[in-house]
């Protein structure tokens, strides 16, 4: 069994390096800018000039400027709401790069992800702890019954909603320990979390996606499989500090620790 945990992990490995190193992964990622910070619609070595509107965002380009929409030379002007898949089906592209519309609490914004970003030439790997099945240990998921949210400051400065959908109990070396959690669109969880080794031989806060709890809430807090954030790989995401309750007192030396 074990052997088994420990192969798919490596599995795992191996496939988030390859995800957060492909062309347009978070390491491409140069910039997001704000429209508000831009009244004049000229984003920094951006084609194109760029209108947040209530519901969109209105984008005014000439021929010459080189930008495609849906893959196809653009110009005039067109209204873009917020590009919702995978970073590679952005509409508006500019060469290689893919420039993704988003808008987060009514304000819109641009990222800027281009696969000869800096980062992405310099990156060498992630630092993971291999497999350990003592990081590996039955959870238990207890729902609020009525949405939360909590304002947590953001690694750009700003305070920004977080959605609570529930506690997440666990013991870890007999002691009990719990982690409020999001509740994403299929059931799985996700949880911003800190620890003793947080900021030292780890990135100062990590990610953890627990699967889908059964019917009666148990599910499997899995700690091997800790993640960097998108904001580990690139200074332009929009990461979550961790919220009240979710900095462990306990030092988790397991899953991806930071950079190489």
């Amino acid at each position: 069994m074990t052997t088994d945990a420990s192969e798919d992990w490596k599995h795992w490995h191996e496939q988030r390096t390859e995800t957060v190193s492909a062309p347009h992964g978070p390491l491409a990622l140069k910039g997001t800018h704000w429209l508000e910070d831009y009244p004049d619609g000229r984003l920094p070595d951006i084609p194109g000039q760029w209108a947040a509107e209530t519901d969109a965002v209105v984008l005014t380009a000439g021929e010459s400027e080189g930008l495609t929409l849906d893959g196809q030379p653009f110009s005039g002007e067109i209204r873009l709401v917020a590009d919702s898949g995978p970073v590679t089906g952005a509409r508006v592209g500019h060469g290689g790069r893919r420039l993704v519309v988003l808008v987060r609490e009514g304000v819109w914004g641009v990222r800027d992800f281009d696969p000869a970003a800096p980062a992405r030439r310099a990156f060498q790997g992630i630092d993971a702890t291999p497999y350990d099945p003592r990081w590996s240990v039955p959870g238990h998921f207890t729902p609020y019954g009525e949405s939360r949210t909590v304002r947590v400051e953001n690694v750009d400065g700003r305070a920004r909603g977080l959605g609570l959908g529930g506690v997440l109990a666990f013991t870890l070396d007999g002691e009990d320990l719990t982690l409020q959690v999001s509740v994403e669109g299929d059931g799985s969880l996700w949880a911003v979390f800190a620890d003793a080794t947080s900021g030292d031989s780890s990135y100062r806060f990590r990610f953890l996606r627990p699967p889908a709890p059964d019917a009666d809430g148990n599910t499997t807090v899995d700690f091997n499989r800790s993640l960097l954030p998108p904001c580990a790989f690139a200074d332009h995401f929009l990461c979550p500090f961790p919220p009240p309750g979710n900095t462990l007192g306990t030092a988790i030396e397991a899953g991806e620790r930071k950079l190489l």
